[in-house]
């Protein structure tokens, strides 16, 4: 790195959100390119042995393998980081990856987690299936309810885990208080902020010791690759580094470069979506085939305030109920003619799913129920296209039932 680049990075660090969000990480090769490069290559060569020794043992900076090291995507792991004003970010594959990695690498067997029972349904599979499998059991809490966090921990207890706002209810925990009660039980408190991004909120401005992302969302923004992040302090991201490392859940460079470039645009695409969002929640609220509305942009719901106060912007998810049950869901995704039956979200088009039967099928009809995902419950990931066509998409759904 040349003084030049130092200097830049400098500057980077005190400037704002949107400026990171195109700047931070670039360091131009000998080339001098405008854009990041893809560096397409599985291993890098030394100039001699004793580079090669100094390299592998981490006595010298450079990179030594794509596993672990490929400027393209350190450029990816130091801009998210840099948004979310962490210490370091390390890359994974996907989401859910950076999720297990997370655990694989800060846990061991006997230790406990205290979890929102309000989470993407993998992330709940991924607990209670698989890490219960070695030995770390998981305690399912209302996101909501301070007092159940604090009487879920226990002297194992090592790892706090929350989304807000929660998959698809729209729940919002209180990151600070919860952060709060973490720190009391000598536990790390790691927030999914998948559905705000850094663009509307920063987890660890309000107390939490590390954010994880699906970069497969709003940080692309076009539904093209697959991956995440995990981003904090550099002592556990040594250890979550490490892991990926030995484990290999490694993103790709040219995925890397995709994430780049939808970081770009990240703050006007949020605040774009959560617009689009607002919109379609108010109208659907007012409609009266709809039972109830789940968005916290709407002064009704019981996060409203807590959402103005911790988030920039309300996110671009809602989901509903419509009156009847499963038939009457899905004759209303049916119906609609412009919007994407996919349960992927953080698209620049409009995706509408049935939670039950999809995102959230694997869980049991009892924790179905715990979790408010009923029969009758439609999500919508509101895109950029046109408010008013899809509001004309979503009567299409209604007329149908």
């Amino acid at each position: 790195m040349t003084d030049i680049d130092q200097q830049r990075r400098d500057v980077l660090a005190q400037a704002d959100l949107d400026t990171r969000a195109v700047r931070a990480g670039q360091v131009r090769t000998h080339e001098g390119e405008h854009a990041e490069p893809i560096f397409a290559t599985s291993s890098y060569v030394f100039a001699n042995a004793a580079e090669a020794a100094a390299r592998f043992s981490g006595d010298q900076p450079g990179n030594v393998y794509s596993r672990y090291t490929n400027p393209t995507v350190r450029t990816f792991e130091e801009r998210i980081a840099a948004l979310e004003g962490a210490e370091q970010g390390v890359a994974t594959s996907s989401g859910m990856a950076a999720i297990l990695t997370t655990c694989l690498a800060l846990l061991k067997s006997g230790d406990h987690i205290v979890c929102s029972r309000s989470v993407f349904g993998t992330t709940t599979v991924l607990f209670t299936k698989y890490l219960a499998k070695f030995g770390v059991e998981t305690t399912f809490v209302a996101p909501t309810v301070l007092d159940e966090w604090k009487h879920a921990i226990r002297p194992q207890t090592k790892l706090f885990f929350l989304e807000t706002p929660s998959n698809p209810l729209a729940e919002i925990a209180d990151i600070a208080a919860i952060a709060q009660i973490a720190k009391s039980a000598n536990s790390l408190l790691a927030v999914d902020n998948c559905f705000c991004t850094p663009a509307l909120q920063q987890p660890l401005a309000l107390g939490a010791d590390i954010v994880i992302h699906s970069a497969t969302k709003y940080l692309d923004g076009q539904g093209r690759c697959v991956g995440g992040a995990v981003v904090g302090r550099a002592e556990q991201m040594a250890e979550v580094l490490a892991f990926v490392r030995s484990a290999g859940p490694t993103m790709s460079a040219f995925n890397a470069w995709v994430f780049l470039k939808g970081l770009e645009t990240l703050r006007l695409r949020m605040e774009a979506h959560s617009a689009n969002a607002l919109a379609l929640a108010q109208w659907l609220d007012e409609q009266d085939k709809v039972e109830k509305v789940f968005y916290s942009g709407l002064s009704s719901h019981p996060g409203h305030d807590l959402a103005a106060r911790q988030q920039r912007a309300f996110g671009g998810v809602l989901s509903f109920r419509v009156k009847g049950g499963k038939e009457s869901a899905w004759k209303f995704i049916d119906a609609t003619r412009l919007m994407s039956i996919t349960a992927n979200l953080g698209d620049a088009k409009t995706t509408i799913v049935h939670p039950a039967t999809t995102t959230h099928g694997r869980l049991s009809q009892e924790d179905r129920d715990i979790a408010g995902i009923t029969d009758n419950l439609i999500r919508v990931a509101a895109g950029l296209e046109s408010v008013e066509d899809l509001k004309a998409d979503l009567g299409r759904g209604l007329a149908a039932l």
